[in-house]
């Protein structure tokens, strides 16, 4: 039967499916009719009348920087899954969409605004005004897209670190941290950036593993009493080897290992004009190594031998210092590269540091906020770049006065500037510190309880928070939160107490924010018992590290969350770039002030690829806005409009927890299987057009087929709910798809046509598909409804005169429970039979597909069957029990059941035989299939009729009760 081109007397007598459902989507237009209804208006409907607990999935603020790409599509259609689904299971979700404002990303775009003014000449305020104008600007567009994509969440308050409150709740955060002893100042080595001329913490780091260095091998002259110490002659040097060279100007000791063993060499080098002897001491392992950087011909003889414990306090010069300095024993030192010996900079590194202030050594660190050299190095080397011209300026000076030994270039990984792009260097500046070792200990414990998905997170996790002992929050930048504290303008001490901390977040918070720091004179933020003292202060300007701007953030749910003891938020959500970000900062910063986890639940998605598995890339030319796909091009035959419900589906049915294809290809296969889901919903209104509550049949009344469907839709709704509380969408998704194909459209649409069609309108077995039909629409478009949310409130809408026929006039899919089956329907022996009827089925269509090969039928309706098999077998009694459904199962117009002895060939016969797997045995089974002897009735093209052009008994009974020539039915 065709539906489009009903071609016969019959055909206003068949109950085709009726609906105006459409095909085809028109997305880009459609879609915008039900966004209203499935986000704001469905947003405070759910938090005034959903009757489960609370839910809370707490947003990691973007920063509000510029457009959203694809990534930000994909971060918030996640989060926008999970919300919608815990709406469907009753909860009241509280969703509160956040916007990083401060930091340095959103100041130089600011700035950049300016083009050719000199911005160092600036005043603080009105590169503070810029950056909030451009933040609050980007704020605005980046909520317009988020609303586009169908976001729902509280869009009319969302939390902006730039607010006053925000800030001053910031602040408590800080006193809390102060009052615990985790806060504290010190002059030591941080990462730098001289491109954006401030401190970074490692989360704000990026290795380029293709780095260039010069590595080069320095002598350091012995004095002449240690020389004779360990029987060297005058003259005798320590052999160095550093990757740094421009950090030579600040060293203050060479750092050797106990317990290795060095060697005082003798080297003779023979040159064109010249030749050379000179001894070194090195590690005794080193030996060959170095031996190959020494000219050709050069001789290496070894004159003593050490331990590392025999040299410690001997005392050499700092060449580019010209200062006497010592040796010291230090255990980090190894002998698996450079010689054995280590350069020491306590200005220029953490284990430096660390080594020199055991020791009482000074820091130094003649290096400028901008990444020059100060004159503290030297007339030669003052203003030059440390990473450019400088470095190259060490070089030559060594090489000039003769301690240059060697030098090669090194390819290796070294951190950068993530912003920037650009390498940064460790400098000692006066910073702020949160004490981490106090605190990573029991931060990792809290996160014992919390579910991470995927589990490799945890250990990604783990080894960002083990394995750092501190945090530098304070940034020489000005847009951002500044860092609370008064100096002493005699002695430089800092005023950084409970009570100073107070006095001055109100002050910030009731004087339009943070700008009142640099607005405002000091006295304002002095206590009023501190202002007639005789002492005068003096305002930091340090900022704050964004990620405790970021990380502080919990506490806006410390008034909104139902839960006051255990962790406010039920999710946590973002990239897996943010275990050493915002995930890490939100977890120290709790624990430090709650001692709890901030997340019950911690959630990681992987980057964004093109459809060629490369990261997109500005610089590559293949970075996607969603707006591209959504709106499509100019040209919409090349680039159609899919609307959002394509790109949502696409992240709902891809594994989130790697990185994420892309790109026109992949977007032409979801359109296909969008197209199929609305084939498969248009199949089910259709056929459910008039269908009414009386018409519906109980379960035990039920044939079957449909009682089985039943079970296959509880099982499938089930899978598709655990997979969706573990934050497996795809895997819902994928359920979703396979039950669309395999089981609605291969299978139960393909065998219920008949009866839905042909069958009168009051006939049992087509109303108790139709039965069927209403259930798994209604389960279908639940379990579709998180993920392709203006798909589903679509079909709800042309759902809505048969379902409010039911009850369910609800304004919106997102009202009903998203589960609506029942354990009733759970039948394992019932699905243990059909398993069976189809794998006889299989077997009939290969039979069948044979006929059809050889020309003896077109349709399956062509053909009668009959299958063989030992009667008495639990299959045999099966296909009996069932002999008058299984016309229906293989769609054929006579199917019987025999016993293997009644089995005869015969020329007409297609025949296919298998041994069938049922019920614990295999039983074997032939299918012959032949054309029918019977005529094609002409209603309903079945071979029933005994007559050409008549109708068969069934049709006949219809026909007769409707009338030819009235209206169908």
């Amino acid at each position: 039967m065709s539906q489009k081109k009903p071609n016969n007397l019959y055909s206003h007598t068949l109950k085709l499916p009726k609906t105006d459902f459409p095909l085809r989507a028109d997305a880009a237009r459609r879609e915008k009719l039900f966004r209203e209804r499935c986000t704001d208006q469905l947003y405070e409907w759910q938090l005034n009348n959903n009757p489960g607990p609370q839910f809370i999935l707490h947003d990691g603020p973007p920063y509000a920087n510029g457009d959203l790409h694809i990534g930000h599509f994909m971060n918030k259609v996640l989060k926008d899954i999970i919300n919608r689904y815990q709406v469907m299971q009753g909860r009241r979700v509280l969703y509160i969409p956040g916007f990083d404002g401060h930091g340095l990303p959103i100041e130089q775009k600011a700035l950049a605004t300016l083009k050719d003014r000199d911005h160092e000449s600036l005043d603080p305020m009105e590169i503070r005004r810029l950056a909030r104008n451009f933040a609050l600007k980007a704020v605005a567009k980046q909520t317009k897209s988020f609303k586009e994509y169908a976001i729902m969440g509280d869009w009319k308050h969302p939390y902006l670190t730039l607010d006053p409150e925000y800030e001053a709740n910031q602040l408590k955060i800080f006193k809390k941290m102060v009052e615990r002893g985790f806060i504290y100042r010190q002059n030591k080595p941080v990462f730098w950036s001289p491109s954006s001329r401030t401190a970074l913490a490692e989360a704000e780091l990026e290795y380029n593993d293709n780095h260039i260095s010069t590595s080069i091998y320095v002598k350091f002259p012995l004095t002449d009493l240690s020389a004779t110490k360990i029987g060297a002659a005058p003259g005798a040097s320590l052999l160095i080897w550093t990757t740094t060279p421009w950090t030579l100007p600040a060293n203050c000791a060479v750092a050797v290992h106990p317990d290795l063993d060095y060697s005082l060499v003798e080297i003779a080098e023979t040159l064109e004009n010249s030749s050379e002897t000179y001894q070194l001491v090195v590690g005794a392992s080193r030996l060959e190594a170095i031996q190959e950087l020494l000219p050709a011909g050069s001789t290496v003889v070894t004159l003593a031998a050490f331990k590392g414990s025999d040299l410690k306090e001997l005392t050499y010069t700092s060449v580019l210092r010209d200062k006497e300095c010592r040796v010291l024993a230090a255990d980090y030192v190894t002998e698996e590269t450079g010689t054995g010996l280590v350069h020491t900079a306590p200005g220029h590194g953490k284990e430096d540091y660390e080594l020199g202030m055991a020791h009482g050594i000074e820091i130094a660190s003649p290096v400028d906020d901008f990444g020059r050299f100060t004159s503290e190095a030297g007339s030669d080397l003052e203003g030059k770049n440390v990473l450019s011209e400088g470095n190259v300026a060490v070089i030559d000076l060594l090489a000039t006065k003769g301690f240059l030994v060697a030098q090669k270039k090194l390819k290796h990984s070294y951190p950068y500037d993530w912003r920037t792009k650009q390498p940064i260097i460790q400098r000692a500046t006066p910073q702020w510190f949160a004490n981490v070792r106090e605190l990573k200990n029991t931060a990792w414990e809290s996160v014992s309880d919390v579910a991470v998905v995927p589990e490799s997170g945890r250990r990604r996790l783990k080894a960002f928070v083990t394995g750092r002992s501190e945090w530098c929050i304070s940034r020489q930048r000005v847009w951002g939160v500044p860092i609370p504290v008064l100096y002493n303008a005699q002695s430089g001490e800092p005023l950084l107490t409970s009570e100073s901390i107070d006095h001055i977040a109100e002050v910030i918070r009731t004087n339009g924010g943070s700008d009142a720091w640099w607005r405002l004179p000091v006295e304002e933020f002095l206590l009023p018992k501190c202002r007639d003292g005789g002492v005068k202060y003096t305002k930091g300007f340090d900022t704050m590290d964004v990620w405790f701007d970021s990380g502080s953030s919990w506490k806006l749910l410390e008034n909104k969350a139902e839960s006051t003891t255990g962790p406010y938020a039920d999710v946590y959500l973002e990239g897996s770039d943010q275990h050493r970000g915002w995930f890490q900062s939100s977890l120290l910063t709790s624990n430090a002030v709650r001692g709890v986890a901030p997340y019950k639940a911690l959630v990681t998605h992987g980057f964004t690829l093109d459809e060629h598995g490369r990261k997109m890339s500005k610089s590559i030319g293949n970075t996607l806005a969603p707006t591209s796909v959504i709106e499509g091009g100019k040209d919409k035959k090349k680039e159609p409009a899919y609307g959002v419900d394509l790109l949502r589906l696409l992240v709902g049915s891809t594994d989130y927890t790697q990185d994420v294809s892309f790109g026109p290809t992949i977007f032409a296969g979801f359109s296909d299987i969008i197209r199929k889901i609305r084939g498969t919903v248009r199949f089910m209104l259709g056929n459910l057009d008039g269908f009414e509550p009386e018409m519906a049949v109980p379960y035990a009344q039920m044939a079957s087929i449909d009682r089985y469907m039943l079970h296959e839709l509880y099982h499938f709704k089930q899978a598709a709910k655990q997979s969706f509380d573990r934050f497996e969408f795809y895997r819902a998704m994928q359920l979703l798809n396979n039950f669309t194909n395999t089981t609605l459209s291969a299978f139960y649409f393909d065998i219920s046509k008949d009866r839905l069609y042909a069958n009168g309108v009051s006939d049992l077995e087509r109303r108790s598909a139709q039965t069927v039909l209403y259930h798994i629409l209604i389960n279908y478009v639940t379990a579709l409804a998180p993920v392709t949310c203006h798909l589903a409130e679509e079909v709800w809408e042309f759902f809505g005169p048969v379902r409010g026929a039911f009850g369910k006039d609800t304004f919106s899919v997102f009202l009903e429970k998203w589960d609506q089956t029942s354990d009733s329907w759970d039948n394992a022996a019932l699905a243990e039979e059909w398993a069976a009827l189809r794998k006889i089925r299989g077997l009939a269509n290969k039979a069948i597909e044979a006929a059809r090969q050889g020309k003896a039928i077109g349709s399956s309706l062509d053909a009668e069957l009959d299958i063989y098999l030992p009667l008495d077998s639990r299959l045999g009694k099966l296909l009996k029990a069932h002999e008058d459904e299984l016309r229906q199962v293989c769609i054929t117009s006579r199917a019987e059941v025999h016993s293997p002895a009644g089995f005869s060939e015969a020329k007409d016969a297609f025949v296919q035989e298998d041994a069938i797997s049922a019920f614990g045995a295999d039983v074997g089974v032939r299918a012959a299939c032949r054309r029918s002897s019977l005529h094609k009735c002409p209603r309903c093209w079945n071979f029933h009729s005994d007559h050409a052009d008549a109708l068969c008994r069934r049709c006949d009974d219809v026909v007769a009760g409707v009338g030819v020539g009235v209206n169908a039915v």
